[in-house]
């Protein structure tokens, strides 16, 4: 060992106490409702060891995580310089998960540990560099605050080397404060009460923190565009400090070899031919090397590593149609809804291995994409999605989600969020699309911020908003619809997309976060998820080939919380067989076909007897009077998206609808009776009888038309031959209506 080596040595054994505050201590994680099996690696000394920010990595840097001193606070506190904190926290994760040791929720937190600069570092600048905490952090440095951050999803860096000592521990303490709910900030889906489709929050550090060395002159970012068609690929190199003598050189590798060099200023575009080049997909996720050095005075004053993939993301017409291309053709895009939430670190994975599982098992299913919900993910999540082959549509997080009484937005704040997420990821080949707003959620000057990311980013499509509201702008028109998947109707300058359907639920006895809990609809196996999921499949299907939709998400990848419609449990149990899901996707799934028994209005209009007057409470019975009813023809309602024929107007908002008839099934076998299905669209609550008996029922509205199972005692109340009565009961709140309803034969097709 040399005597450099070995001073370094005996200088980290002295202070070890102070790098690694508790690392000699008795740490262990609390216990959450459930926990993944990536929870028993957690190593309190390394935790999430690995480089933060894969796409411009340097040689020398000193990870930051472990075991911090931590305590609540309070508005007003005192900076506690020089004093021990009242409890312990692994960072990085935040402070109300399982895995920080905590397992509560605090809106004031302070953190404090010490750490020792490298003895060779001296001479360089020493950053700090926070991968994000959530909301509000300053930094103090040997009791002097070095910075304000605001804003939980990006990660920030201080020059901290005026603040250092010369010698010795150097002193770091982090003040927190996060008002979740209260102030109309950037937050996605948490909550201080959490519940449905809310969850627990995450407050303070969350991603990793780290120093690194650099020198005065030094690489500050990367802006990397791809140009498939000219076989380019442009490189901005954006410097710290430079001299009109500093030189940029930029290096392009393929698989270890140079593809080609070029020299220029910092700052400016420099384009470099790629000679035969290999583009990225997600069957071919091929990605490219690169070099930067900064030169200054003939000396390499730094250097950092990067990679990029040849690809191209644009809307196109294919048979007339506008959709969206990759790599200037047609790909139908398949992805699940990803939350992002965890049950023993909430937003923060266990591991790398946890985060690195859920994309391939995204693969495994045979998905080709991903839609990250209101949700910006460390960089390692995206590093996995360049290498693995999954493209990304990113959500900006929303300034608040379904809470009574929401506060003001934040409008500045979202502002500024969201410029910064399209400038800390545009490098990622991966994501190929912005989404501004989810289902109105504080939506606002949806125009002017569709443009300002299209000029911050003209490479990419912007979505804007998934779920409404709409203005006609952006590179997408993007409906949900539950459980089944429609289309939007078609646009001249949009492509089509469903961006939230499904949400089959599926209860797996003991991997739930508590005793309740569901899905949009519910089955009670594991086949009759992946047959429902099939069907589904089979309906996208028409829709792209019929309608020209370009794209649908799936509700969703986990169980999150008390939402159990995941294709995993929220501890990550396979819920069916990944293969058959992957054969959906693919269109490969044998799908049932049907029998109309008795048939709907979707095509041919039905007469039914109907009363919008509240009737007897018998009303559903065989025996009922209905001769005083109105005779009509359906199906009732107002110009709702997905409806059949509107054969009687229904305007009743808020209002009641009930329907009765007589129908005759004709001859049917036991066997048959068994796979009978009610066919509906319903817009929005539904109650269905047959012969006086419940057969169906369902909360909310659906925008397209679902079959779905009658329930047994329903299907074996139906009498072959003879006349059976149907009743049904539609109640109308707001927005559009609809109802329509018949009765199937479910043929099904030989399973896999």
């Amino acid at each position: 060992m040399s005597l450099k080596k070995l001073s370094w040595a005996l200088c980290m054994a002295a202070v070890l106490p102070f790098l690694w505050p508790g690392a000699a201590r008795a740490w262990s994680p609390k216990q959450a409702p459930l926990m993944t099996k990536w929870a028993r690696q957690v190593d309190p000394k390394r935790p999430w060891p690995e480089y933060p920010r894969p796409q411009m990595t340097r040689v020398d840097w000193l990870n930051l995580n472990g075991v911090w001193e931590y305590q609540p606070g309070t508005e007003g506190d005192l900076v506690p310089t020089g004093r021990k904190l009242s409890g312990e926290i692994l960072v990085p994760y935040p402070v109300e998960s399982a895995l920080s040791g905590v397992m509560e929720h605090h809106d004031r937190l302070w953190y404090r540990r010490r750490f020792v600069v490298p003895p060779a570092w001296r001479g360089r600048r020493v950053m700090l560099n926070f991968g994000a905490v959530d909301f509000e952090s300053e930094v103090y440095i040997n009791g002097k605050s070095v910075g304000v951050h605001r804003g939980g999803y990006l990660p920030f860096s201080y020059d901290i080397t005026p603040f250092l000592t010369k010698t010795g521990p150097q002193e770091l303490i982090v003040r927190v404060f996060d008002a979740t709910d209260l102030a109309g900030e950037p937050r996605g889906k948490q909550t201080t009460h959490p519940g449905g489709i809310m969850y627990t929050p995450t407050t303070g550090i969350w991603q990793t923190v780290w120093l690194e060395p650099v020198a005065r002159t030094s690489v500050r970012g990367l802006k990397i565009v791809p140009n498939i068609d000219t076989h380019r690929v442009s490189v901005t190199v954006n410097a710290t400090a430079p001299t009109p003598a500093t030189k940029a050189v930029v290096t392009v590798l393929a698989s270890g070899s140079i593809v080609k060099t070029v020299t220029g200023r910092p700052g400016a575009a420099l384009c470099l031919p790629i000679a035969n080049q290999k583009l990225w997909s997600p069957d071919h996720p091929f990605l490219y090397d690169l070099t930067v050095k900064l030169i200054q005075n003939g000396t390499v004053a730094d250097q950092v590593r990067s990679y990029f993939g040849m690809r191209k993301i644009s809307l196109g017409v294919d048979h007339g149609v506008k959709k969206m291309f990759l790599n200037n053709k047609f790909l139908f895009e398949i992805g699940p809804l990803d939350q992002g939430f965890w049950p023993d670190g909430i937003y923060t994975q266990p591991n790398e291995a946890a985060l690195k599982a859920d994309i391939q098992a995204m693969k495994r299913y045979g998905f080709n994409m991903v839609r990250k919900h209101i949700k910006v993910e460390p960089a390692r999540w995206y590093y996995w999605t360049d290498h693995l082959g999954l493209l990304v549509w990113q959500d900006m997080p929303s300034p608040n989600s379904y809470t009574g009484n929401p506060p003001p937005i934040d409008k500045p704040e979202f502002e500024t969020e969201l410029q910064g997420m399209v400038q800390t990821l545009w490098n990622s080949p991966s994501i190929i699309m912005w989404d501004i707003f989810n289902e109105g959620q504080g939506q606002f000057d949806t125009p002017r911020l569709v443009s300002l990311v299209k000029t911050l980013d003209p490479s990419r499509l912007v979505n804007q908003a998934s779920g409404g509201g709409y203005f006609g702008v952006g590179d997408l028109m993007d409906i949900h619809s539950y459980p089944p998947p429609a289309c939007p109707a078609p646009s001249a300058t949009q492509a089509l997309a469903c961006g939230e359907y499904g949400g089959i639920g599926y209860l797996v006895p003991g991997h739930t976060w508590t005793a309740g809990g569901g899905g949009y609809t519910n089955v009670k196996t594991g086949a009759s998820l992946e047959d429902l999921y099939g069907e589904f499949a089979g309906q996208l299907k028409t829709f792209r080939d019929q309608k020209g939709l370009s794209a649908a998400v799936y509700t969703q990848i986990t169980d999150v919380e008390t939402e159990l419609n995941g294709l995993m449990t929220y501890d990550r149990t396979l819920k069916c067989d990944p293969a058959a899901i992957a054969k959906a996707n693919h269109f490969q799934y044998p799908v049932p076909t049907y029998r109309a028994i008795l048939p709907t209005s979707e095509k041919t209009s039905q007469t039914w007897r109907y009363t919008t007057m509240a009737p007897a409470a018998d009303w559903f019975q065989p025996s009922f009077d209905d001769s005083a009813w109105k005779t009509g023809p359906g199906g009732f309602g107002t110009d709702t998206p997905g409806h059949g024929i509107i054969g009687t107007p229904w305007t009743d908002t808020p209002g009641d609808i009930w329907l009765r008839r007589t129908f005759n099934p004709g001859p049917l076998t036991p066997v048959q009776i068994s796979h009978l299905v009610v066919h509906d669209y319903h817009d929005e609550d539904i109650d269905v009888y047959i012969n006086g008996i419940p057969a169906y029922s369902a909360p909310g509205f659906i925008t397209s038309y679902e079959y779905r199972p009658l329930s047994q005692a329903s299907r074996q109340g139906i009498i072959p031959n003879a006349d059976n009565q149907i009743a049904v009961h539609c109640h109308q709140t707001f927005g559009g209506q609809y109802i329509d309803v018949g009765i199937s034969e479910r043929i099904p097709k030989l399973q896999r």
